[in-house]
């Protein structure tokens, strides 16, 4: 498990440190944006929430020692991405949206979760 583990830790970890510093990366594809393409303070705060959690864990993912703690990091990405694929899928305000950024989420959380399998 550990190698792409660690991989996928790392670039949930590098993607949020994105979205933190540009919040529109997330908000975009999300449908989110204001019609000029700026990003209220509102969904500012909400995508800093995200990627900062979402931060949290990849980090975990990286530097957990093996067994139990990096499998308790995973399980937290894993269930982190389920969710977001529930209430980004279901409350977007944009039906594509909300079609393409629950597959997204759903993908990355069955990645993530075979990777516990790869040697």
């Amino acid at each position: 498990m550990p190698a792409m583990t660690r991989v996928l830790g790392a670039l949930t970890a590098a993607y949020s440190a994105t979205i933190i510093a540009a919040p529109r990366v997330l908000a975009k594809p999300c449908g989110l944006t204001t019609a000029s393409g700026e990003v209220s303070p509102g969904v500012r705060t909400l995508v800093g929430g995200i990627g900062a959690r979402d931060a949290a864990i990849g980090l975990a993912m990286v530097f957990a020692p093996p067994g139990r703690a990096l499998q308790v990091a995973l399980a937290a990405r894993v269930a982190s991405d389920a969710a977001d694929a529930l209430v980004f899928g279901t409350t977007l305000p944009d039906r594509t949206a909300r079609k393409k950024v629950a597959a997204f989420a759903v993908a990355w959380a069955a990645l993530c979760a075979v990777s516990a399998a790869v040697r």
